[in-house]
């Protein structure tokens, strides 16, 4: 499938406000926040393959799915913090348990975001620089979005000097 393809074929799926839904001009700044849904795709290229990403924010939850050079679904894991002490649990929902792949940066987008996260991917498991690029190029989305909270400190937000 060619990215012009999967392009359409993801336009098709855009989610239509309904009567229910929260448009983003809610007074609490979040439409997920009350049953709305946000849904990002998009593709890039990188290390002489395409990459394809879809962000659905939910109330309380995000899914994300990293397609490599196909519309293939992959490993499915849920992660979202556990208690005593904020700790990071993983689960593999479908797929086999010894590819590694997705959970650890399913666990790490747990941590940046305070979200629950659902994390599909296909990326090859012998590849760990295509993996951190796609976890990069994610977490820089899911920042412009707003869905990451900024670090205290960081350069950026300190407005006053």
């Amino acid at each position: 499938m060619s990215s012009e393809e999967l392009r359409a074929s993801l336009s098709d799926l855009a989610v239509a406000p309904t009567a229910g839904a929260i448009d983003s001009s809610s007074s609490s700044g979040d439409p997920s926040a009350e049953g709305g849904a946000q849904v990002s795709c998009f593709t890039e290229d990188l290390h002489d393959v395409t990459l394809h990403f879809q962000i659905i924010r939910l109330s309380k939850q995000i899914y994300a799915w990293i397609g490599c050079n196909t519309a293939k679904f992959g490993h499915l894991y849920a992660a979202a913090t556990t208690r005593p002490g904020n700790g990071v649990s993983v689960t593999s929902v479908l797929g086999g348990t010894s590819d590694n792949t997705g959970s650890s940066m399913a666990r790490r987008l747990v941590l940046k975001t305070g979200l629950n996260i659902v994390l599909a991917c296909n990326i090859p498991k012998d590849s760990p620089m295509l993996e951190a690029a796609a976890e990069r190029k994610l977490v820089e989305k899911l920042r412009s979005l707003g869905y990451i909270r900024p670090k205290a400190g960081d350069a950026s937000t300190c407005t006053t000097h």
